[in-house]
């Protein structure tokens, strides 16, 4: 993606231009992104009782049985949003998505074990040991900085 900023003394209001091949899911989340329709609040219910959910003090998301839960310090809350809506709500320069059902806060994990050929384990500081589907190893990659460019 390429971005670009042009300093303009004679605007009187900032402009987004998007060019683009074509709408994809990207582009409609940060469209999404810009215009504000997406809330930054993750709540969660634990114990019957609904809780805001401070992104610093998650260690892990995840889907099991049709339900969604956030992992923090504090327990495990059950979440009414689907992984997707709670990835979009993320910063995405503090999570990654590791599968299709789990999202991992990269600031919470002791260290990554790439000595299983192929796949990486990631043990959290919570003691939780979980996988890096094949699908996502490449990424996960690049993010630490070790994959190819």
């Amino acid at each position: 993606m390429q971005i670009e900023m042009k300093v303009d003394p004679s605007c009187t209001e900032p402009k987004i231009i998007i060019v683009t091949a074509a709408v994809t899911e990207d582009v409609l989340n940060i469209m999404k992104k810009l215009t504000g329709d997406i809330s930054p609040v993750i709540s969660g219910s634990r114990d019957g009782k609904l809780e805001v959910l401070e992104q610093e003090d998650l260690i892990r998301i995840y889907a099991n049985a049709g339900k969604v839960y956030a992992v923090t310090d504090k327990g495990e809350y059950t979440l009414r949003l689907r992984l997707y809506e709670v990835e979009e709500r993320l910063d995405v320069h503090g999570f990654v998505r590791i599968s299709n059902s789990e999202i991992i806060h990269l600031k919470k994990v002791d260290h990554f074990d790439l000595g299983f050929t192929g796949t990486i384990c990631v043990k959290l500081v919570d003691g939780t040991a979980t996988y890096v589907s094949r699908r996502y190893v490449a990424k996960i990659k690049k993010v630490l900085g070790i994959g190819k460019e």
